[in-house]
């Protein structure tokens, strides 16, 4: 992918970091203070759950940033690059949770809040009602707080029960911004995701996001050095693009255990740095491109922070 890229893995081996993607480990007040209250409500977050190297930065300072993750911590798809525990059926959802979350980020009094959940299709519904009421949890605890919901595919059905569409946009469900990540590019979808999961049924999670309310911000991830080419890259944002997806985050993979899928290369950051230029190009309104870089990254948010306060202060205009 790269004109010269670290070493490359042989199947089965875990190449050494490069510099760049040596991160301190976590620490300080504010980090022990969010760990302390997510084991309190019993919240599980994707910053722990996916052993993300971004968690020293995001839960620190004044402006710290989280990713909640609900419905539990078991995910009933078995994608090859992911840290979650995978299981055939997980327990039942629990009722406290809504408003745990939305107690959660009261107290917290963030800016920008990022909702996710595990696959859960031994569900109905695939969980997308009680996604709902936690988001409606935290439009009566934080109403200030900009909400954005990183959502699975719901294996292709409709989206309704978690958003409620342009016409629903005064209910307590609706987010800010609608996420949903593609991952990899299409020829390594079978390689790296669940079998139920497809670039194109992501897509159309995307896609049909925007049809249910054309203003709602969607935003999607690519991980890179799995054996893409630039040219696979190029299509993956190009496609994105074409299904109106607004912001785009890449970020290096990084294998969790041997278990995983084998790291290809590790992209320098100058190749990250053409990647984000490239996205512009392509008319994404942001593009976060690095190394450490992942679906949920505080510059991404601050950025999307920006957008959605300047339209809350714009008038609402009315058709003569």
């Amino acid at each position: 992918m790269s004109s010269s890229p670290s070493k490359t893995a042989l199947p089965g081996d875990l190449p050494s970091k490069p510099p760049w993607l040596k991160v301190p480990l976590p620490a300080g007040e504010v980090h022990g203070r969010l760990k302390r209250l997510t084991r309190e409500l019993s919240l599980h977050t994707v910053c722990e759950e996916a052993r993300c190297p971004n968690l020293g930065e995001c839960w620190s300072g004044e402006h710290a940033t989280m990713t909640i993750m609900v419905l539990g911590d078991q995910c009933t798809r078995r994608c090859r690059f992911c840290a979650v525990e995978t299981v055939d059926r997980a327990p039942a959802p629990d009722p406290a949770e809504p408003a745990n979350v939305g107690r959660a980020v009261g107290r917290l009094n963030l800016d920008y809040v990022v909702i996710t959940s595990v696959d859960r299709d031994d569900l109905p519904d695939g969980g997308a009602g009680h996604y709902s009421r936690c988001v409606a949890e935290i439009r009566a605890r934080a109403p200030q707080t900009i909400i954005e919901t990183l959502a699975p595919d719901y294996q292709g059905s409709d989206l309704a029960g978690l958003l409620p569409g342009r016409e629903g946009q005064g209910s307590g469900a609706h987010p800010d911004v609608f996420a949903h990540n593609v991952e990899v590019v299409p020829r390594l979808q079978r390689k790296v995701r669940d079998p139920r999961c497809s670039f194109e049924r992501s897509l159309q999670t995307l896609q049909e996001a925007k049809q249910r309310d054309d203003t709602l911000l969607t935003k999607s991830s690519l991980m890179v050095g799995l054996s893409e080419s630039a040219d696979e890259v190029s299509e993956a944002m190009a496609l994105l693009r074409a299904a109106h997806v607004d912001f785009l985050t890449l970020g290096q993979y990084l294998r969790p255990s041997k278990q995983h899928v084998p790291v290809h290369e590790y992209l320098p950051p100058a190749r990250f740095e053409e990647l984000r230029q490239e996205g512009l190009g392509l008319g994404f309104q942001y593009v976060a491109a690095g190394p450490l870089v992942r679906s949920s990254y505080k510059a991404g948010e601050f950025f999307a922070t920006r957008v959605i306060r300047q339209r809350r202060a714009e008038p609402v205009l009315t058709p003569a």
